[in-house]
């Protein structure tokens, strides 16, 4: 654990209001947000038509679950990371990082969400989405950020199949099952995941170098990993089109698929081509647009039908 400076405010002067953000923050309310709007994607889609009200009900309840051990698993990663964050201007603000808040005091918070999602999505839910929920956890917080992260520059490509995990967890919540409609949204978060984490990694892989962590531009340079970030934009483009080529979207997802994953691919194009640190935000942002608008579109599609 880093020693705080004298501008930061120790543990036991911070008011309670603060100490509860800092708790907060180590969720990583962004990243969450995201996981559960995947995963309410997947709610919606397993149902047909207009939910009933006890399928509102089921998908509440199922979303505060997924969104306690999902904040558990992040909090979790600050623990394992705090030296490694420290190191980085982009997570060197975290409570663990600066030493706000103790390992000890980390790891009880992480157990204690994820204790009490996994509770109310067994008991309010049903066991799969619990042990899949639970099986996710431990892909990130441990295979993904103990093993693979420090290991291996394919480790967002292997770990990202955690993160591809929501929308299965969304539709097995509703129905109890994983149908194949739930892998194909999983597949296109799957290869969605490697050209959105390696633009990012592409302008702060200072940083990555610094941290000690073999990420793909730090072990294989910029020019191979803007090829990578290139052909997996290349392979998302079809699977975006999966959707509608097994019916489960109309005209209105195709349409908006084809338009995102055009410009996914030309922001890559371009950043293959003619690489800068500000193409390279520019193409990490786009990508964030692309998911998000991708699924927003998936749900508004579904309801049109």
């Amino acid at each position: 654990m880093t020693v705080p400076d004298s501008s930061v405010v120790t543990p036991a002067s911070l008011p309670e209001a603060s100490r509860l953000g800092q708790f907060y923050a180590l969720t990583k309310p962004r990243v969450v947000q995201l996981i559960v709007f995947c995963a309410l994607i997947g709610m919606v889609l397993a149902v047909p038509g207009i939910p009933a009200w006890h399928d509102v009900q089921l998908a509440l309840v199922a979303c505060a679950g997924i969104w306690l051990v999902a904040g558990a698993a992040a909090a979790f990663n600050c623990l394992v990371e705090q030296g490694i964050d420290a190191k980085m201007r982009r997570t060197a603000w975290r409570p663990t990082a600066r030493g706000q808040l103790s390992s000890p005091q980390t790891l009880a918070f992480s157990a204690g969400l994820c204790a009490l999602g996994s509770w109310i999505l067994y008991v309010w839910v049903n066991p799969l989405t619990m042990w899949l929920t639970f099986a996710t956890f431990v892909g990130y917080a441990v295979v993904y950020t103990v093993i693979l992260k420090p290991l291996t520059p394919q480790n967002i490509v292997i770990g990202g199949a955690s993160g591809a995990m929501p929308p299965v967890l969304g539709w097995a919540a509703m129905t109890g099952s994983v149908g194949p409609e739930a892998l194909i949204l999983f597949l296109i978060i799957f290869l969605w995941t490697p050209p959105h984490f390696w633009a990012l990694a592409l302008y702060r892989v200072e940083e990555y170098r610094k941290a000690g962590l073999p990420m793909l531009p730090v072990t294989h340079g910029n020019e191979f990993t803007r090829l990578q970030v290139f052909l997996y934009t290349l392979v998302l483009f079809p699977a975006c089109l999966m959707p509608f080529i097994f019916k489960m979207s109309g005209w209105l997802y195709l349409v908006v698929a084809v338009l995102l994953s055009l410009g996914f691919s030309a922001y890559a194009w371009l950043l293959w081509r003619n690489y800068s640190d500000a193409l390279a935000r520019k193409t990490f942002r786009f990508s964030l647009i692309h998911l998000s608008a991708l699924f927003a579109t998936l749900l508004l599609d579904h309801y049109l039908l």
